[in-house]
């Protein structure tokens, strides 16, 4: 499998590409990452460095990429952060280049915009145009709870909330939403959920919910995610692997006192996930 994964990178830490490459490179995964930015290190720390890529430059790598007569090789196109707002059209147009040469391959977008407890922190023209102009042409789409909210123009808190957002996101274009951090009040004190939903039903997991913040543990889930979906076309199955995946990634880096992710000390993981939690049909 070859996934084109058009996102941010750091130096130090681990989001964007340099969250999502190696997991999908430890599950087998040809991973060919095109960089949005080239930061020092994540924006949670307040200051960084280095550089957006202009939205020129980024097409020119994806355009040296099609060169190389690749493109009908590519099973997924992936999309995370996009730094400055010129990157939408040029992810647009790589999704028509790449999906011309192999009409099976699928785009997943990860609209990332922010999520409850901080807002959006992108630039504010981002939101609008990942809902307008890029959510449209996806097939798979992984927002939090949040972002759900915002693409939909809704304030999805409950099980049934949510799955009417997802059926509005849906009726945008994408067929698969992978609704990464749900939180209702009658769900179990101490835990969290995900939500997956496609044309075959809706399958929603949970597992406890960890003291910590990680960020870049969004990146890994929708590179995961796409992966194993893409891979198997089970919808429940890619939430399950995922999940636990993710959950034993977070663990470890709970229980190793750093700030972040402990990508690489969780490798095995990712190769072999446990799926130690039930996913259950709720539609």
């Amino acid at each position: 499998m070859k996934i084109l994964s058009i996102q941010s990178a750091v130096a130090y830490g681990h989001v964007g590409n340099s969250a999502a490459v190696f997991p999908m490179q430890r599950i087998g995964v040809d991973v060919l990452p095109v960089y949005t930015v080239n930061f020092s290190n994540h924006t949670g720390y307040g200051a960084w460095r280095g550089p957006l890529i202009s939205p020129d430059d980024v097409r020119e790598v994806i355009t040296g990429i099609e060169e190389r007569e690749v493109f009908p090789q590519i099973d997924a196109i992936l999309s995370g952060y996009q730094g400055g707002e010129g990157i939408a059209d040029v992810i647009i147009d790589a999704v028509a280049r790449v999906k011309a040469a192999n009409p099976d391959a699928v785009y997943a977008c990860d609209p990332v915009m922010g999520n409850a407890k901080s807002g959006c922190f992108v630039a504010p023209a981002i939101p609008v145009l990942l809902r307008d102009r890029v959510v449209p042409v996806a097939d798979i789409i992984t927002p939090n709870q949040f972002e759900l909210g915002f693409l939909t123009d809704t304030s999805p808190d409950t099980l049934e909330s949510t799955l009417a957002s997802v059926d509005l996101a849906r009726a945008m274009g994408p067929k698969v939403v992978l609704v990464t951090s749900v939180e209702r009040p009658d769900r179990e004190e101490g835990t969290i959920e995900m939500l997956a939903v496609d044309d075959s039903g809706a399958w929603i997991v949970q597992t406890p919910r960890l003291p910590m913040k990680a960020n870049g543990s969004g990146d890994v889930t929708a590179a995961l995610f796409t992966a194993h979906y893409v891979r198997n076309g089970s919808i429940a199955e890619a939430l399950r692997k995922t999940v636990s995946s993710v959950f034993d990634l977070l663990q470890l880096t709970l229980e190793s006192g750093e700030r972040e992710l402990q990508l690489i000390e969780a490798q095995d993981f990712y190769a072999h996930p446990r799926e130690q939690f039930d996913v259950r049909q709720v539609r």
